[in-house]
C-alpha cells in the first residue's frame, strides 16, 4: 500500500512537472510574432527602444536571470565571444534582466561585454516578452533568447535553461538565415 503511494506521488510529481515545462513554453512569444516595442535603461544610462533598431539591425534580445551568477556570467561571455560573428550577421546585442543599471555597468566592465545591458526593475520587458516564470508571477527571469529581424519580426525563440551555448549556436544559425534571404 505504501509503495502504491510513493508511485502515485511521484506520477502526480512527474505530470505537474511536464505540466509546468507546457506552460512556460506557451507563456512565450512566437516565431512571426511582431516583436512587442519596449523601452529601457542600459548600463550606459542611455534609453534604448525596440523602434532604435528596426530598419537598421537584426536583434539578439536575450533575457537572463541575474549578473554574476554562475549561468548568467557563462552566457555574457559566450555571446560576448561570439560578438564579432553577430556583429558580421549585423546583429546588436541588448541582455534584459531585472537588476538595475549601476550592476549592469559593474557586471559589463567586469567581462568586457561589447553590448547593452537593459535595466527592468518592473519587468514590463520581461512580461512582454513572456520571460518571467509563470507569467511574471515567480520572481525569476527565463533564460530565453529572441531574433528580431529588422522589420520587428521574431525569427527565432531560444529557450534552453541548461544548454547556455545553445543560445548563440541557436542565435547564429537563424542569422546565418536570415543574411540569406
Amino acid at each position: 500500500m505504501r509503495t502504491r503511494a510513493v508511485v502515485l506521488s511521484g506520477g502526480i510529481l512527474f505530470l505537474v512537472i511536464v505540466a509546468s515545462i507546457i506552460l512556460e513554453e506557451m507563456t512565450l512569444l512566437h516565431v512571426g510574432d511582431r516583436a512587442p516595442e519596449f523601452s529601457a535603461v542600459a548600463q550606459n544610462g542611455e534609453r534604448v527602444r525596440l523602434s532604435d533598431f528596426l530598419g537598421r539591425k537584426n536583434i539578439l534580445l536575450y533575457f537572463y536571470p541575474k549578473d554574476y551568477t554562475d549561468g548568467c556570467t557563462q552566457q555574457a561571455c559566450t555571446i560576448r565571444d561570439s560578438f564579432p560573428a553577430l556583429s558580421r550577421l549585423d546583429a546588436i546585442v541588448l541582455g534584459v534582466n531585472p537588476d538595475d543599471a549601476g550592476t549592469h555597468q559593474m557586471f559589463s566592465s567586469s567581462y568586457n561585454l561589447p553590448y547593452l545591458l537593459l535595466s527592468d526593475p518592473e519587468k514590463t520587458v520581461i512580461r512582454a516578452y513572456g520571460a518571467g516564470w509563470l507569467g511574471g508571477a515567480l520572481p525569476w527571469t527565463k533564460r530565453v533568447t529572441y531574433v528580431i529581424d529588422k522589420e520587428g519580426i521574431i525569427r527565432a525563440v531560444i529557450h534552453h535553461e541548461i544548454n547556455i551555448g545553445g543560445h548563440v549556436q541557436d542565435a547564429l544559425l537563424s542569422l546565418e538565415q536570415l543574411q540569406s534571404r
